[in-house]
């Protein structure tokens, strides 16, 4: 199969992961990039954060126009955890790969299994006290930056479980909190002479905007349960594949 029939069809499956699901780019497209496209991981790492810069930027557009966006809450998580992420980006630095690779599948089969929990009673809708918000954006910047990741796949158990908010909204709003977090990350890498593949990353991008179009169109017609779902089995998926390959 050809690198660009390769690089389409993933990038158009990440896209579908964010619009639908609002998180996943980040965990999906490194390993597209290394393991079908033969990057090296630091490209990967560069190149997925531009490809899901613009994916989720433009999925945060379409979720907008349908008012799925908490604009407050999610400009607070972005801007408290910048610092954190940083932070912990540089402890991370001094640990070994095997060891992030496997807390990397601990925390996300733990936020699998979380909204994988039978749903309580509808709550209404919380208002969203600004505090609460920015230290629970201040600890998932923490957590995104010690383990090298965009964050949506966390943002949304977050989102719903920290503060309340309706699934429709978290996914819409943790897009804002995976374009702001992944621009900041694209930023400190823009200083490195990483060589990157533009006739692959264009076409994987094109490919997953596209996706990301489609994929909230889809999220409109599934529930709010069968949502959480589907985003638990991925992130087990994703999980599994991450354990087996640091305990190798």
């Amino acid at each position: 199969m050809s690198t660009l029939i390769l690089a389409l069809a993933a990038g158009a499956v990440i896209g579908l992961a964010l619009g639908v699901l609002g998180g996943g780019g980040s965990v999906l497209a490194v390993p597209a990039l290394i393991y079908l496209l033969g990057f090296t991981p630091a490209a990967a790492t560069t190149a997925s954060l531009i490809i899901v810069s613009a994916t989720s930027a433009t999925a945060l557009y379409t979720h907008a126009t349908s008012g799925n966006v908490r604009w407050k809450t999610g400009i607070l998580f972005a801007a408290a955890g910048i610092v954190p992420a940083m932070a912990a980006a540089t402890l991370a630095t001094r640990l070994p790969e095997a060891v992030l690779t496997a807390a990397f599948a601990a925390v996300a089969a733990l936020a699998a299994l979380r909204m994988l929990k039978p749903p309580h009673a509808e709550q209404q809708p919380r208002s969203v006290r600004p505090a609460r918000a920015a230290g629970a954006g201040a600890g998932l910047g923490a957590v995104t930056g010690f383990l090298g990741v965009g964050g949506g796949f966390l943002a949304v158990p977050a989102l719903v479980g920290v503060l309340g908010l309706r699934m429709r909204a978290a996914v819409g709003t943790s897009l804002l909190v995976i374009t702001v977090n992944s621009l900041a990350a694209l930023a400190a890498h823009a200083g490195t002479s990483t060589p990157l593949d533009w006739t692959v990353i264009a076409p994987f991008a094109g490919a997953a905007i596209l996706g990301a179009w489609d994929g909230k169109r889809l999220a409109s017609k599934i529930s709010g349960p069968a949502l959480q779902r589907i985003f638990a089995i991925v992130l087990l998926t994703v999980a599994a594949l991450m354990l087996t390959d640091a305990l190798h």
